[in-house]
């Protein structure tokens, strides 16, 4: 009973996080919690528990999936959205190694992989962000 009521909230509060998040937060936010299933899913197994493991495999490719598709490839340059694609699709597919061999040391590949790019997006300078807004809004009206 006492977890339930943990839970509510912490699904409350978190639906009140992303309602309030901009778009760098989000994504921000995804990464994380492509971290926080990965490290659940090493847990899981380590313990035999392959319902949770699977289950938390899942959701983290499912994230993983959700920022390869976002990438934005409409930029003058866009060799970086090019090669984080590469990188997400090789860290799905390394997922699912792990998944079907039980193999912990693959995850913490896929976390050692995610990391830098969490670190770097999250020393994104802020009039940088505000500028890449401003860009896209600008295209979004001139649609």
């Amino acid at each position: 009973m006492y977890n339930r009521g943990i839970n509510a909230y912490k699904k409350g509060n978190l639906k009140q996080q992303i309602a309030q998040a901009d778009p760098h937060q989000l994504t921000l936010m995804l990464m994380q919690g492509a971290l926080d299933r990965m490290a659940y899913a090493k847990g899981a197994m380590e313990r035999k528990e392959f319902e949770a493991k699977s289950e938390h495999l899942s959701r983290a490719s499912a994230i993983l999936v959700n920022l390869r598709d976002t990438l934005d490839f409409n930029q003058e340059d866009n060799q970086v959205a090019d090669n984080l694609y590469a990188l997400y699709e090789y860290m799905i597919n390394r997922l699912t190694d792990a998944h079907i061999q039980n193999n912990t040391s693959i995850i913490d590949e896929v976390i050692g992989l995610m990391l830098p790019i969490k670190t770097a997006w999250s020393q994104i300078p802020e009039d940088a962000k505000q500028q890449a807004y401003e860009t896209q809004r600008q295209q979004n009206a001139a649609v």
